[in-house]
């Protein structure tokens, strides 16, 4: 009992530590990337070509001077980006990063819990995330971080019915809610990319929207609404928030790799004759190397497409997503009771 205990902690420990270097990682990326796409150098001067930046931005929020709104509702304006952290650190620990691996002659699990209904834990947690957002707009008593609030709420709730309903496509094929057995599923080529192409998009999409990046970033558009739902945080608050949209964004592309593109599976890795530990090893940096590529793919759209007028966000949740989304179960489900 003792010795899972110790093997859980330790896969915490390492999951929270990788997810957060991650994180800090993911914002001098964007930062590099988008001075690239726009002939500029970026972030170049602290440690070698800027790689120590994010920590030195991280220590001056640190040191900044924490300014709460006079008339703001004081205990909810600093519960609210400790409710985003918390959604965007948790929905991690049902994530397989890896099969199997076996260490001191035991069998650890390269996954800090495989509950039986992973996709409904995800989705759970995911719709909490909305609570952070639209609590700050309300709780700073201020027009611009309220609209922001308000705006999140509308399009999270637009983007979620259509997120969960993508999914139902893959239950059906997979027979299962397990994360785990999703990605044992695609055993080889029998990616849900190529089972579920219309599905994926969908999914795709309502992640963008789930985690309000570009074109889906109106609960911030800083046009219209200064800063949005976080105009009035400053210091380590705001950094929570920051922390927090490039924590979802890293988890949404871990969560999609997952779902869609094999998991940890590499076509016929196992065939190959290689010792246990190798494939283990190799089946975790292939997960990570389509988590980075779905993490540039979320930084590359952000920097090359414009934001969605808000009616034109409503418009394509409602009156294109959502039937779409219905479309592709009944589809899949007629196909599976045909070929069964």
């Amino acid at each position: 009992m003792w010795i899972e205990l110790l093997i859980s902690v330790i896969k915490i420990a390492t999951v929270l530590t990788v997810l957060l270097v991650s994180v800090a990682y993911a914002v001098y990326a964007e930062r590099r990337v988008s001075a690239f796409m726009q002939n500029r150098y970026g972030p170049n001067r602290v440690g070698y070509q800027g790689l120590l930046q994010s920590f030195a931005d991280v220590i001056k929020l640190v040191f900044k001077e924490d300014i709460i709104p006079v008339k703001a509702n004081k205990p909810i304006h600093t519960l609210a980006p400790m409710i985003s952290i918390f959604v965007a650190l948790t929905t991690i620990a049902v994530v397989p990063f890896g099969h199997t691996i076996e260490l001191f002659g035991k069998l650890i699990s390269l996954q800090i819990t495989d509950v039986n209904v992973g996709i409904l834990y995800i989705l759970a947690l995911t719709s909490l995330g909305v609570y952070g957002i639209t609590l700050s707009g309300w709780s700073s008593n201020s027009k611009y971080s309220l609209f922001g609030g308000i705006r999140s709420s509308a399009q999270m709730i637009s983007y979620e019915l259509s997120m969960g309903l993508s999914v139902v496509g893959i239950i059906l094929i997979t027979g299962s809610l397990s994360l785990q057995d999703i990605v044992l599923h695609q055993y080889g080529w029998k990616w849900n990319l190529v089972l579920q192409p219309l599905g994926f998009i969908i999914f795709l999409v309502a992640s963008f929207a789930e985690t309000n990046r570009s074109p889906f970033d109106l609960p911030e558009a800083e046009p219209e609404l200064v800063g949005g739902y976080h105009t009035e945080y400053s210091s380590m608050k705001f950094a929570l928030f920051f922390l927090a949209e490039y924590a979802n964004m890293i988890v949404a592309s871990t969560v999609i790799a997952t779902l869609y593109l094999g998991g940890w599976q590499f076509p016929y890795l196992q065939t190959f004759g290689l010792p246990p530990m190798l494939v283990s090893i190799l089946q975790v940096l292939v997960f990570c190397s389509k988590v980075a590529f779905l993490v540039f793919f979320f930084i590359w759209v952000r920097w090359s497409l414009p934001r969605f007028r808000y009616d034109q966000l409503m418009n394509l949740g409602w009156k294109v997503m959502l039937p779409l989304s219905i479309l592709n179960i009944i589809v899949t489900a007629i196909l599976v009771s045909v070929l069964k």
